[in-house]
């Protein structure tokens, strides 16, 4: 069993900077695919970023590539989401997740262990 939690997030002025944490523990962090995603109030949850296994592969949604990085330290159970340039589109509670498998998912359903999120508002 893996538990997440992530941290980072708050308020922010639109073009500005966050970055979020998801500290992993209980579990095979360094063999595990990782995600974020995030849900807007009254919209579904979304993909945003993952990477695989060893960090070697990311992927991102449209909306926050050239803007979002997502990193890992395997020897921290730790997986980062930099966020630059933060329009208020991107006003959502974030989520951190884990895939037992060693490649990227892209699908919400493939996720195995779920953190409980954290808020990152942007201001206009």
């Amino acid at each position: 069993q893996v538990q997440l939690v992530e941290s980072g997030g708050g308020l922010a002025q639109a073009g500005g900077s966050q970055r979020l944490s998801c500290a992993a523990s209980g579990g095979t962090f360094s063999s595990s695919a990782m995600g974020w995603f995030r849900q807007a109030p009254g919209k579904e949850r979304e993909f945003v970023a993952g990477i695989n296994w060893k960090g070697t592969s990311t992927y991102y949604t449209d909306s926050v590539k050239g803007r979002f990085t997502i990193s890992r330290d395997n020897a921290e159970n730790t997986v980062y989401l930099q966020m630059n340039s933060l329009k208020p589109e991107d006003t959502a509670v974030y989520y951190c997740a884990a895939a037992k498998t060693y490649t990227i998912v892209i699908v919400t359903n493939m996720y195995d262990y779920w953190g409980q999120g954290t808020q990152v508002t942007v201001s206009s």
